[in-house]
Order: C-alpha cells, then structure tokens, then sequence
C-alpha cells in the first residue's frame, strides 16, 4: 500500500468512526441521556478532525503541485467525509429536539 492509499484509508477510519459516535450520540438524546450524547459528539468531533486534517494534507499537496491521483478510493473517502459532516450536524439538531421533547 503507498502513502496514497495510506492517507484515503486514514480518512475512511477517522469519520467512518466519527459518524458511528454521532450516531450513538442521537440514540443517547433519544433515551435522555444528554450528557453522554455531548460526550459522543465531542468525542466524534475529534476523530473527524483528525479525518479532515489529513484530507487539508493532501489538498496541499495537491495546492503544492503534487500529481494527486483521482480515483474510486479517494471519492469514497471524500464521500465519507462530507457524509460525517452533515450527520454531526443533523445529531446536533436532533438533540436539541430531543432536549425539548423531554421537558
């Protein structure tokens, strides 16, 4: 595996574990348990960041000139990415009703 894959798959692990939290994070609002549904969206912010560094990475390497090769892994990393992002967001909102149900 080169360097290249490399960095798709570290993109792939960070935010595919980003959005399992946020999902968790939506059936602990569910049950009420916000502190815990906090706990999993900060803790899946984190993992996503990391998964966003890398991808910032190799767009400057590519901004640097460096040949990126476009291919099906680094789309379905992309496509990983931008899915993470907007289910933290949709998790975020989702709380909130929650939060509001439950008073």
């Amino acid at each position: 595996m080169d360097n290249y894959e490399l960095i798709c798959f570290q993109m792939i692990s960070n935010v595919g574990m980003a959005k399992s939290n946020f999902i968790e994070a939506i059936r602990e609002a569910r049950n009420g348990e916000f502190e815990k549904a906090n706990a999993l969206i900060d803790e899946g912010s984190k993992t996503f960041n990391v998964g966003h560094q890398v991808h910032a990475e190799l767009l400057e390497k590519m901004a640097k000139g460096e040949k990126i090769e476009i291919n099906l892994l680094l789309i379905h990393a992309e496509d990983q990415l931008m899915n993470a992002e907007s289910f933290r967001v949709v998790a975020e909102e989702m709380i909130e009703l929650y939060k509001q149900v439950k008073k």
